[in-house]
């Protein structure tokens, strides 16, 4: 391959008009091939949900999927014993999200959930003398409301519940509810300050 280097721009060159015509209708073979994966996997997805490449599925696959979704590639999708994932109608879900439920993780319509952000309803078990990798697990369910935005790379812990239009802000580790319209920053998360006024305007 190093000796083609001299002649790769001129190569390139060449190829270009095939791979711009080559491109188009395989992105969207590779589309249709996701999504048949993925109802394969997940029986009653509907045709309006948009699949980029096919999510990792672990455990029982108990996921229930809405409408008008649009799933990046990389998604991480696990569920175990009773656990369940449902995601409502129009969510989006960016590249890496991680999604793990051994009770619940409830998505309301139309939310955006940021690339790499990880979702999970259970912790390890700990404690002197135990062996944690075999100590079983703490759960609580994980619910979002309807139009809430989740920001790159946070991470939201078992028991939390975030209002309809709350927003979280990246890299965000979130590990207690988030009231209705709220935003929340940093590790944990907290609620941002209100804006103070100066002269009349925000500041």
């Amino acid at each position: 391959m190093a000796s083609l280097r001299p002649f790769k721009p001129l190569l390139s060159l060449a190829l270009w008009p095939l791979a711009r015509l080559a491109d188009k209708p395989f992105a969207a073979w590779r589309r249709l091939w996701a999504y048949a994966r993925l109802r394969a996997a997940v029986p009653g997805v509907d045709a309006s949900v948009v699949v980029l490449a096919m999510p990792e599925l672990h455990g029982t696959r108990r996921i229930g999927l809405g409408k008008d979704l649009y799933l990046y590639p990389g998604l991480y999708l696990e569920t175990q014993a009773a656990g369940r994932i449902e995601i409502g109608d129009g969510v989006v879900m960016s590249r890496g999200v991680h999604l793990v439920a051994f009770d619940r993780i409830s998505i309301g319509a139309g939310s955006m959930i940021g690339e790499y952000a990880s979702l999970r309803d259970a912790n390890h078990r700990h404690g002197a003398g135990m062996d944690l990798c075999h100590s079983g697990h703490e759960v609580r369910p994980i619910r979002l409301g309807r139009n809430v935005w989740i920001g790159r790379g946070a991470v939201v812990l078992a028991g939390v519940e975030i209002g309809d239009g709350a927003v979280v802000g990246a890299n965000a580790v979130v590990t207690r509810s988030v009231a209705a319209g709220q935003t929340v920053v940093g590790v944990p998360a907290r609620p941002l300050p209100p804006c103070q006024l100066v002269g009349g305007e925000k500041a």
